[in-house]
């Protein structure tokens, strides 16, 4: 790589960077945090390898140079974390100087090497490498130790916790610090994708393995030279597996993701931010205005305007124009003049000042902020309530301020910025009102310019204002005296256009029509209206609807009055209806009978079935005739207008107005009707966002937005729209407005007339003939119209504002009396008006309770003709009443009642200097926090070897016994005898495990430990050391001297045949023959070659012995007797055991038996007639852990040899059988041992097979169950992975338990926030890094070099030293903790005993929202809230009757149970039970439990990729919904929500529809209808989100009212859920739905494609927050889908279905010509040993 490609990329490495530190210690690894804005997104693949090859090749260069010059080679001093002139820092001095082949190192140039120092200072002097100032002294990087170590295993614990609980201040400390291993033995990051080869310099490089002599060495050493056994190969039965290498396809898809990711941020507009046709309805409510509002309007300004603007540069005005006649043109032209003048001002260095645009409502303040930044090019934001800002204090408003030049927002905004001296009026340039009629009595524009605008110093600047109005009259007034009031208010004068050409009302009359309809005819009562009032009548809740019915028989005719009763009595709003008419029986002072709220529900619930069962007749309509039996008069009129025009295809546009939703919708509902719609007429409804009563349609701001939307394209031409039409919404242009209900106002009558702007546009009137009222009022608007024309072109252009009869006085009088507050310091003021607001901001920002909208309770009472108010604030507010001073109004008394309540909080000091509450709703501080950690970053960690029980020194005096025996002896194919295993303590009670021997073969081997000890003598000891030593040295071939102190364990032979109960003294067991004949032989053994007792031996004698070649360790044999057809110099027979190495002679059976080096050879003479012996090799595999079967051509193993040059071992062949079984015996023992020393640690009780299972990571990735395992570690039995599975589910449940009894209060969002900070691999991480616990983890299979005991002298024979540490993910630690509480669970199974399990989470957790030892622990943190143990109404019990009809549990609390069904639309107040969220909370990680513990044990088998899977099924809220439609649950549901309700309605009827086709498949193939599949919920679609929380909601009601029993969860799982999933693999296809596994399947099975990956890239962020992940699909280095997301999870899911929709349906040939496919069928299977693979998460 070019150096200036180095350079380039330097910047990029910021927790990972791999560069060198030169001290005097050694080389260490800084992992300096880097600026992030010094990053850029594009590194190129192999860069980081790039750059480390450049790094070695500088300090190879330096050495090389320093070699040539004769000295010692040192690190540069100007290296890229030393300072040019930092001279405190030593340079790393190499006492071993590297012997280098200078002939084969060639040097970099020097221009270049130069040139990466120079560069480097320049970037450590910039700070970008450093991190600190120039000049400084070098940072040492030191490893910290620990401060003590972890508990030994039979030390007694002080401590009831391994850690110190922290509090969640420490938990979240700790989170926020970076996850380092402190204790690593390298900083060095390993990533599994790449591979580093390091420069290594050999600690000791002249000393060479005693096997390297050469045969020229002296005759002695040759002599008595030793070749290890361990030297050789086992046999090569057991191939190792190398760790995995970066390969050059990976490198290659490396590069091509890399190419892809800078293409992408390249062009980001390519796919960000893009929105599909249609999509709309997801966009948020900003871009559907501003989509909707982004034209230009004001590149051509009309006369007028110019006119109107040029004034309003003068003085302040109100401009007075029509509806579409521009006037937002003449503010955006106004506020370019003041923007100019400001700019000026801030050059000369006056204050910053700001303009304001005051809109009335939230609709508006999206629409002219659209507006205003389609046409101006200054800052400005938009600010409402809904947006949160009320409570945002000075700091956030002045960053605001200082950021924009206009900002957009609703009075009531300015108002509380103004009211707690966030700004002043000085600061203000320019105030826009729009809409400029609401300024008048209490409303917002008038209490800003009454409080602040009128009271400003005379010394003060202030804003110029200017008013928009289309008429400045809103009610049946005076105009003239309306428009002097205004503009006294304003301080402005009213200004119109000179131009009457502009105006609406100068129109003729062909655009403006009067359309009379015959007179309307009395009210009258149709039949269902009778039914309906009869039953309704007596229910309030009713009323309204009651009283439109009514009234719509006459104005819309009696088709409209009975429709009405069809959106009332739909399912959805029957249960608001009843849950209102319950809430309103409750609230009652005085209770009525229950009998009566029942009667109220029943005649709901028939008043519903007469509306089912009535047959609803067609809208009587015949164009040919202009009557009707069912329509009215004035309906048919509007269908003859909407007929006419809408007969042909047009573009014509149409609004027709009426003053109720129910008119609205009705109309719409009759217009949609077969018989009179035409196929040109497109229908919708416009109206407001208000919540109104039953059968009323809600709507939200975004859906009025869509239809506007919808409205202009064409998709809908006819809207019947109530008010928020008139002035709201810029509606588009319309061709016809009718008025179906009149006007009342002036300013209606023209802001509705302002929607008809086209030049043939129609303006039609609809009155009824012979209607006084309704010619009066048509009559009054068009005089006071002219009235207010007239005036406004009298008005004299020079008058000043103050020349009108009307003073600040004369609206202020009534306020004389109203007291103030003003803060002395800050300026902020309180008045009676504003207290209400400043009360409700601090009621809001009080600690959440059971009620999530906390109110204040205002309490008005009459005394002597004055109204006097009391206050009352929720629970937990430091001051709960204060009663307001007698007023003459109920209001004035309740803002009395709030400013003595605001005092009493400013007294309190719980009101600060701004009037903001000093509680503040913050969200949780971690809600966002990077809590995962990093899956393929691998540290080096200590490894434990050796169990602490073999620490224990000293002479013994007494040893326990473990017997080691074979369960099935004959498996091992020849006779053995039991050993016993001695140690200084009694070993625990260990499982048997199994032995492989090859061939299909093996036995368990039974670990049988003794009570008593063993009591000896020092010479029993010696004995037993002997023993122990010639196991060592003739069946292993190690030497050790003999040390009976340190000696770790011994060995002894058993008696055959012995009785192993406990009966039976332990000395009685062992053979202490064979102990006293090893021993005498032991004394001989150096003599045995010179005095050759075995050629007088007979010939049986030689029946199984155990042979060893003294000369070659790896040669060991059975001898199996003399064999007379051959003498020693015979040739070698064939079909003999090969002599494999450097010292094979073959000559005859002599040499063939002889193992010395030549010359030593030379110099032995050996008996020429010896007797021969045939004998037979012994197989070194040790690793009989391992299930492998054997080669099928095995090498011969017979052989013949002489005994003169080899040894006859003292050890009788049956001990040696066993003996060779040891190995794999200790290396298992210790295993288990070393795991349950990791128990004692966190104090856990744990059977030592769960144990053992929960610390064995048997390879890199053991974590991917789904995919190949990398790095295989053969033989190590089970992984833990199954247990991190179960633990995991047992973690969630057990947090989630002790949450919800510490914080009953908490919402659900902050239950999931602590529990994250809890569960979090972080968390555990960090924990378990803190108690050492890596260093029990198992991660290494049984090695030849590693099972030997520790602390011995070694005399003769190889090294044998067992590695020390291991490579460990962050993710594999935290695994591990979770895998000990899945053991500890399971440990206890059977007696379903959790309490071991509960404090395995208290030590890994170490939380104090987790502190419990015992499960009944829990219970105790519980308090029963006060809404349970409140006295339940008959409502409630009776809904508890019900439930328990389908789950045989009896409710002791039965408002608990209702807080199950409610829905958080449903108000609080109703009957003061909180919503189902927190019990839902619960109840959703106690099923989790039940389902995994179902899985768990029903399918041990199965790895937990299948398990998770599967689980999904079980806990989909698809199952979930169907299963609380089955149980009836939606039934009882409280919501105030329709659309939730309609959702639910058509989930119902789909899925009871899906249900009768599975009974009716069942039918049909022969069974009973109960013999349905049980998998018929598959196919529906999801339900909506409330029918699956309630079901959760339930199971945590249960939960908590049958006081934590966790069996009354399983009950309800056996009942209810089990028999859905007895057979799992019908769900096999549902869980495959998963993207990336359906994906994976696809390319796999369907394509038998093998050459693809899911790889993901990370995108930084500038500013340092969380980064965004990119998942790109690759096949056959084709590049054919991405995504974005969060995280890598979620980012591959959504690459995976964006590939699938691209290759679904591409047929095999298409697929394999269109990517280059040539894979074979069987390299699909071994696609999963990529690193990139794509698997399901």
């Amino acid at each position: 790589m070019p150096i200036a490609g180095y350079l380039q990329h330097i910047c990029l490495l910021a927790d990972d960077c791999l560069l060198p530190i030169f001290d005097n210690n050694s080389v260490l690894i800084d992992n300096s945090i880097l600026d992030p804005t010094s990053c850029i997104p594009e590194l190129a693949s192999g860069s980081l390898g790039d750059m480390m090859l450049l790094d070695e090749t500088v300090i190879l260069y330096e050495a090389h140079k320093a070699e040539i010059a004769g000295c010692s080679f040192t690190g540069p001093s100007t290296g890229p974390f030393t300072s040019a002139d930092d001279t405190s820092s030593t340079p790393l001095l190499i006492d071993n100087p590297i012997e280098l082949d200078t002939t084969s190192l060639a040097a970099p140039p020097a221009t270049q090497a130069e040139q990466f120092f120079q560069t480097v200072a320049i970037l450590r002097e910039a700070d970008i490498l450093t991190g600190h100032q120039t000049g400084s002294a070098t940072r040492e990087l030191e490893i910290p130790k620990m401060t003590q170590d972890a508990p030994h295993a039979n030390e007694v614990l002080v401590s009831t916790t391994a850690l110190a609980t922290r509090t969640t201040e420490d938990v979240i400390a700790d989170l926020k610090r970076p996850t380092r291993n402190t204790h690593a033995l390298t900083q060095k990051p390993e990533y599994e994708t790449a591979s580093v080869i390091p420069f290594e310099i050999p600690s000791e490089p002249n000393k060479l393995a005693a096997s390297e002599h050469s045969p020229g060495d002296d005759d002695e050493n040759l002599e008595h030279h030793y070749e290890d056994g361990d030297e050789d190969e086992e046999d090569n039965i057991q191939g190792e597996r190398q760790p995995r290498k970066i390969t050059e396809r990976q490198r290659r898809l490396n590069v091509i993701a890399d190419l892809y990711l800078q293409d992408k941020l390249r062009n980001p507009s390519a796919d960000i931010n893009k929105v599909a046709p249609g999509d709309e309805a997801n966009q948020s409510k900003r871009w559907l205005v501003n989509q909707s509002e982004s034209r230009q309007i004001i590149s051509s300004p009309r006369e007028y305007q110019v006119e109107l603007f040029e004034r309003a540069k003068e003085k302040n005005i109100i401009a007075v124009l029509d509806t579409g006649s521009g006037k937002t043109l003449i503010a955006v032209l106004l506020l370019r003049h003041i923007f100019a003048q400001e700019l000026e001002d801030r050059v000369l260095g006056k204050p910053h000042r700001i303009s304001f645009f005051l809109v009335d409502s939230v609709t508006l303040v999206y629409q002219q902020h659209a507006v205003l930044k389609a046409n101006l090019d200054q800052p400005m934001n938009m600010f409402c309530g809904e947006m949160g800002c009320r409570l945002w204090n000075r700091k956030q408003w002045e960053k605001h301020f200082a950021e924009n030049t206009v900002i957009v927002c609703t009075a009531e905004v300015l108002r509380q910025c103004l009211h707690h001296s966030f700004i002043s009026m000085d600061r203000i340039n320019l105030l826009i009102f729009d809409e400029a009629h609401h300024a008048k009595k209490d409303h917002a524009y008038a209490r800003i310019i009454k409080d602040f605008y009128i009271s400003a110093p005379s010394t003060t600047l202030l804003p110029k204002i200017f008013g928009m109005t289309a008429s400045p009259v809103d009610a049946r007034v005076d105009p003239k005296k309306a428009a002097a009031e205004l503009e006294a208010i304003l301080h402005c004068e009213i200004a119109t256009a000179a131009d009457p050409s502009v105006f609406q009302y100068s129109l003729t009359s062909k655009q403006e029509h009067l359309a009379k309809y015959h007179g309307l005819g009395p009210r009258f009562q149709t039949p269902l209206y009778k039914d309906m009032h009869a039953r309704l009548k007596s229910n309030p809740v009713l009323r309204k609807p009651l009283l439109f019915a009514h009234e719509a028989s006459r104005e819309l005719g009696a088709w409209c009055a009975d429709q009405m009763w069809q959106f009332c009595m739909a399912e959805e709003e029957v249960k608001k209806l009843l849950a209102k008419t319950e809430s309103r029986f409750l609230k009652k002072a005085v209770s009525d009978p229950i009998a009566l709220l029942e009667q109220n529900k029943s005649d709901l619930r028939k008043a519903q079935d007469i509306v089912k069962a009535h047959t609803f007749v067609p809208p009587d309509f015949d164009p040919k005739r202009s009557t009707s039996k069912n329509l009215s008069s004035k309906v048919m009129l509007l269908i003859s207008y909407l007929r006419e025009r809408f007969e042909r295809p047009t573009d014509d546009k149409c609004i027709v107005f009426v003053k109720q939703r129910y008119t609205a919708r009705l109309l719409a509902k009759l217009l949609s009707e077969p018989n009179i719609k035409t196929p040109n007429l497109f229908v919708g409804m416009l109206v407001g966002a208000g919540t109104g009563g039953a059968g009323d349609l809600n709507t939200t701001f975004r859906q009025q937005v869509i239809t506007m939307m919808n409205f202009r394209k064409g998709i809908l031409n006819c809207l019947f729209a109530t008010s928020v039409a008139e002035e709201g919404l810029d509606v588009p242009e319309c061709n016809l407005v009718i008025r179906f209900d009149l006007y009342d106002t002036l300013i209606q009558y023209i802001q509705s007339r302002g929607r008809a702007r086209h030049a043939n546009s129609r303006y039609i009137h609809m009155c009824e003939a012979g209607n006084q009222e309704h010619q009066h009022i048509i009559r009054e608007v068009r005089i006071n119209e002219g009235i207010l024309k007239k005036f406004c072109n009298e008005l004299p252009g020079d008058r000043k504002i103050t020349g009108n009869d009307f003073d600040m006085d004369h609206f202020l009088a009534k306020e004389r009396h109203h007291r103030v507050y003003t803060q002395a310091v800050t300026g902020a003021k309180l008045t009676y008006k504003m207290s209400l607001s400043v009360l409700g901001n601090f009621v809001d920002s009080l600690p959440p309770g059971p009620d999530n909208n906390p109110l204040a309770e205002y309490i008005v009472t009459i005394q002597s003709k004055q109204f006097i108010c009391e206050v009352i604030l929720p629970e937990g507010a430091p001051i709960r009443r204060a009663i307001g001073r007698p007023a003459s109004t109920k209001q004035i008394a309740k803002c009395s009642a709030a400013f003595e309540m605001c005092l009493l909080l400013v007294k309190g000091k719980f009101l600060d200097e701004w009037l903001l509450p000093i509680y503040t709703k913050q969200l949780p501080a971690m809600r966002n926090a990077l809590l995962a950690v990093d899956s393929k970053k691998r540290d080096s960690y200590d490894m434990r070897t050796k169990p602490a029980l073999w620490s224990t020194c000293g002479f013994p005096e007494e040893l326990f016994i473990t017997v080691l025996s074979l369960g099935s002896p004959q498996s091992l194919d020849r006779p053995s005898q039991p050993l016993a295993l001695l140690t200084r303590s009694k070993l625990p009670n260990l499982p048997s495990f199994i032995l492989h021997f090859g061939a299909g073969k093996n036995s368990p081997v039974e670990c049988i430990s003794r009570t008593r000890p063993i009591k000896l003598s020092s010479a029993n000891v010696n004995q037993i050391n002997t023993f122990t030593l010639c196991i060592f040295d003739d069946v292993f071939s190690k030497e050790y001297e003999s040390d009976p102190s340190n000696m770790p364990y011994f060995l002894a032979p058993l008696k055959p045949d012995v009785c192993l109960d406990d009966q039976t003294e332990p000395s009685d067991l062992i053979a202490w023959d064979i102990l006293e004949s090893v021993e005498q032989r032991q004394e001989w053994k150096d003599k045995q070659w010179e005095l050759k007792l075995w050629q007088t031996e007979p010939d049986n004698f030689f029946n199984d012995l155990f042979i060893v070649d003294p000369w070659d360790g790896s040669r060991k044999l059975w001898c199996l007797g003399v064999n007379r057809q051959y003498k020693p110099l015979d040739p070698v027979p064939p079909n003999t055991a090969p002599r494999p190495g450097t010292r094979k002679r073959n000559d005859n059976i002599m040499e063939y038996s002889c193992s010395l080096w030549d010359k030593a050879r030379a110099r032995r003479t050996f008996d020429e007639n010896q007797r021969v012996f045939e004998a037979e090799l012994v197989p070194l595999r040790r690793n009989l852990l391992d299930e492998l079967d054997s080669p099928d051509t095995e090498a011969p193993k017979r052989c013949f040899i002489v005994l003169e040059s080899l040894k006859i071992s003292g050890l009788p062949a049956k001990i040696v059988a066993m003996a060779y079984l040891f190995p794999a015996i200790i290396h298992r023992i210790e295993a288990y041992l070393i795991a349950l020393e990791a128990c004692d640690l966190l104090h856990l009780k744990i059977s030592p097979d769960l144990a053992l299972e929960a610390v064995t990571k048997d390879s890199d990735n053991s974590a991917d169950n789904d995919a190949e395992q990398i790095n295989f570690q053969r033989g190590m039995g089970n992984n833990y992975e199954r247990l991190e599975l179960l633990g995991d589910c047992f973690l969630k449940m057990a947090t989630t338990i002790s949450l919800y009894g510490i914080h009953p209060d908490n919402s659900e969002y902050l239950y999931h926030v602590d529990r994250m900070l809890l569960i979090c691999n972080k968390n555990l991480c960090s924990n378990a890094i803190k108690l050492k616990l890596y260093e029990y983890i198992r991660s290494q299979s049984f090695s030849r070099r590693a099972w030997y005991p520790e602390g011995l002298v070694l005399k003769k024979g190889k090294t044998a030293t067992a590695p020390r540490s291991h490579k460990l993910g962050d993710k594999t630690i935290a695994d591990v903790c979770e895998a000990f509480i899945g053991a500890a669970l399971l440990t206890h199974h059977e007696t379903k005993n959790m309490d071991n399990a509960v404090r395995a989470v208290t030590e890994v957790v170490s939380s104090e929202n987790h502190k419990l030892n015992a499960y009944a622990d829990y219970y105790k943190l519980y308090k029963k809230p006060q809404y349970q143990i409140a006295q339940s109404t008959e409502v409630q019990r009776d809904m508890a009757r019900q439930v328990e009809q389908k789950h045989s549990y009896h409710f002791q609390w039965p408002r608990l149970l209702r807080s199950a069904f409610v829905h958080p639309s449903y108000p609080y107040s109703y009957e003061h039970i909180p919503s189902y969220q927190r019990l839902e909370f619960l109840g959703d990680a106690l099923l989790d439990m039940a389902c995994v513990n179902f899985l768990f044990h029903r399918y041990p088998g199965k790895d937990p990729h299948w398990l998770t899977e599967h689980k999904m099924a079980m806990v989909s809220n698809a199952f979930l919904g169907c299963l609380c439609v089955s149980l009836g649950f939606h039934t009882h549901l409280l919501s105030f929500s329709a659309s939730v309700q309609k959702q639910i309605s058509d989930y119902v009827v789909e899925i009871t529809e899906a249900r009768s086709q599975a009974e009716d498949d069942a039918v049909r193939a022969g069974k009973g209808r109960e013999e349905y599949s049980p998998d018929y919920w598959t196919a529906v679609r999801q339900p909506p989100k409330c029918l699956p929380d309630i079901v959760e909601a339930y199971v945590g009601a249960i939960f908590v009212d049958s006081e934590y029993n966790y069996s009354e969860v399983e009950n309800f799982f056996d009942k209810h859920i089990r028999w859905y999933f007895v057979d799992m693999a019908i769900y096999d296809t549902y869980a495959n739905k998963h993207p990336t596994t359906f994906l994976t399947n696809f390319l796999q099975v369907n394509m038998g494609c093998a050459d693809w990956v899911v790889t993901v890239r990370e995108i930084k962020s500038v500013d340092g927050s969380k980064p965004t992940i990119m998942a790109i699909v690759i096949i056959h280095e084709q590049t054919i889908a991405h995504a974005y997301a969060e995280s890598g999870r979620y980012a591959k899911i959504a690459a995976a279905k964006n590939a699938l929709n691209i290759l679904k349906g591409l047929p095999l040939t298409e697929f394999r010509q269109k990517y280059c496919c040539s894979c074979r069928l069987g390299d699909a299977e071994e696609v999963a040993a990529s690193d990139f693979h794509g698997t399901a998460v």
